[in-house]
């Protein structure tokens, strides 16, 4: 009989030494305890005041600043230079963010952001987009002094950030006070094991999958494995949307307020021989597409999507990785919300098929349960989702 990846068969694991011995201090970092940093004027810190409307379950909004500057190339500073010392070779101009300026596509600019940090010694971070600016094909990531990696804020580290901002479909407007990018804390090195995993999705039921999609041993394999729905809605056929390659700009502060139509067109299932929906990504368009499997992130968890393995094809998958505690749950209002996926394929076509593996989503224990969790109560965009484009747009009525 084949194992699937409904949790009734999983056998529960047995308790390893390591989660017996678990530090209830180490972690990421809760709302409140987020919070309580920036009261106190520790760890996270900023000449402006932070709004209590940044503050998420599991992470922060970081701000733009009140300048871009549009550099000649993408870059890392390396453990022997700072930013700025980057910028003095490669900025081409400034940009002043005070009045709102237009970030044009296909150009990379650096934002130095109000927000800083001083993180203690067992204290490190970790950033991505926010989900609405993965949804628009903005690449943004976060830099610091000395860095030798994106997105990743070293244990210990002191000092400014900076987003690296690079609009890929749609040209962009911002302003000083934008957020784009988000920031998670991590209280020492909380271990994760595929183990750590089973247990989890015995206990809480991660994913509501189809019968017989993935095995138990695909399913939980260096994270938990999640397919594409490419068979599509039976009505109208839609399994997607791509970005449309000639639009007008966006104001990323703008909310449900941009035609769809104008800058997106659906994307149908095609349908072989035998049934079997499935499409052909054209290389270097944009596509949003959904997952089969409702996802499901418990309150005392967040969760992250790793990014594409080239195995699995050549494409990427998800520009926006963080997954919120309360995501997908009954009591936070989001039963049957699915994973939308941001997705680029490289160099060739390349066929994607109903129930394609496209990803995998890695869990990280929270210190403690955050004191407010993703959802409507606190204006969350995209609980209980299906497909769905950015909060930017109006509904997608297809006709």
């Amino acid at each position: 009989m084949t194992e699937t990846l409904g949790n009734e068969l999983f056998p529960a694991p047995k308790p390893s030494d390591a989660d017996r011995q678990r530090d209830p201090t180490t972690g990421l970092l809760p709302s409140q305890m987020l919070r309580e940093a920036v009261a106190q004027g520790r760890e996270i810190l900023s000449p402006q005041p932070i709004g209590d409307e940044q503050i998420q379950p599991a992470s922060i909004d970081l701000r733009l600043g009140e300048a871009a500057y549009r550099v000649r190339a993408s870059f890392l500073p390396g453990t022997k230079a700072s930013v700025r010392d980057k910028l003095d070779q490669l900025s081409m101009h400034r940009i002043d963010l005070t009045q709102g300026a237009v970030l044009e596509k296909d150009c990379v600019y650096i934002v130095p952001l109000f927000e800083y940090v001083a993180l203690r010694s067992r204290t490190s971070g970790f950033a991505n987009p926010k989900s609405s600016i993965g949804r628009l094909d903005v690449f943004a990531r976060v830099i610091t002094d000395h860095g030798a990696e994106f997105d990743r804020i070293r244990d210990g580290y002191k000092g400014p950030l900076y987003a690296e901002i690079s609009p890929r479909s749609f040209s962009i407007l911002v302003r000083t006070g934008s957020s784009l990018v988000q920031l998670r804390i991590r209280r020492g090195s909380p271990p994760f094991s595929d183990t750590a995993l089973r247990r989890l999705h015995q206990e809480v039921g991660l994913v509501e999958a189809s019968p017989g999609t993935l095995s138990a041993r695909e399913a939980i394999r260096d994270g938990l494995a999640f397919t594409v729905d490419v068979a599509g809605d039976q009505q109208s056929g839609v399994v997607g949307y791509k970005a449309r390659r000639h639009t007008d700009l966006i104001d990323v502060d703008r909310i449900h307020y941009y035609d769809p139509r104008d800058f997106w067109e659906p994307v149908y299932a095609h349908r072989g021989s035998r049934g079997a929906g499935g499409i052909v990504l054209d290389p270097h368009d944009f596509y949003i597409l959904a997952s089969r499997e409702a996802v499901v992130v418990p309150p005392d968890h967040a969760a992250e999507m790793l990014p594409y393995h080239t195995f699995v094809g050549e494409f990427r998958v998800h520009f926006a990785g963080f997954f919120d505690p309360g995501f997908g749950t009954a009591e936070s209002g989001g039963a049957g919300s699915r994973a939308v996926l941001e997705v680029r394929s490289h160099e060739v076509p390349f066929l994607i098929e109903d129930g394609q593996v496209l990803g995998r989503l890695v869990y990280e224990r929270l210190i403690t349960r955050p004191d407010k969790l993703y959802g409507r109560a606190i204006g969350s965009s995209y609980q209980s989702q299906g497909l769905a484009l950015s909060k930017h747009f109006k509904k997608f009525a297809t006709r």
